[in-house]
């Protein structure tokens, strides 16, 4: 069984819990509220930029084009009101991501136990929004910055410091 989509997220750091919480709509059912470890996320990083890098074939592969493209990105995330949990939210701590990466998209399946899973398909462009805001959160939280390449951190000094963004 495929696992359902999210079709749009709110991501956060929390610090009580010292993770960072992603709640995400559902087609038919409550928001799902994914919790996710700076562990998983420091092993899954390096692909999604990886993967990110390669969207721009065409520009050369220098820091400062990396970081443009970034600001540009972020400068066109819309705000948008928050995805809240509802007490019918089933609320889990993901256990492993999935990664697949085709041409134009790059999809994160985030597992919980048994039968827990979502999908989370993102395109160049809203996959560097959400690393965006993943980053901010990771700043929030004080975790070590060494992860995150020079172009995306560069981005952030000339844009808006947003701890959560949807």
């Amino acid at each position: 069984m495929a696992a359902p989509t999210l079709k749009r997220v709110t991501t956060e750091y929390v610090d009580l819990q010292d993770r960072i919480r992603l709640s995400g709509d559902l087609d038919g059912a409550p928001p799902v509220v994914i919790w996710m470890t700076q562990r998983l996320l420091t092993r899954m990083l390096p692909t999604l930029l990886q993967w990110l890098e390669k969207q721009t074939p065409e520009l050369p592969r220098s820091e400062a084009i990396q970081s443009f493209v970034q600001q540009a990105a972020r400068a066109e995330l819309p705000r948008q009101a928050p995805v809240r949990a509802v007490p019918e939210s089933v609320e889990w701590l993901a256990k492993s991501v999935d990664l697949t990466m085709a041409p134009t998209v790059l999809t994160m399946v985030f597992f919980g136990t048994g039968e827990q899973s979502v999908s989370l398909p993102l395109a160049a462009k809203p996959l560097r929004q959400w690393l965006g805001i993943v980053h901010d959160a990771w700043r929030k939280a004080g975790w070590p910055a060494e992860v995150w390449p020079a172009w995306l951190q560069e981005s952030v000094a000339v844009g808006q410091d947003r701890a959560a963004l949807h």
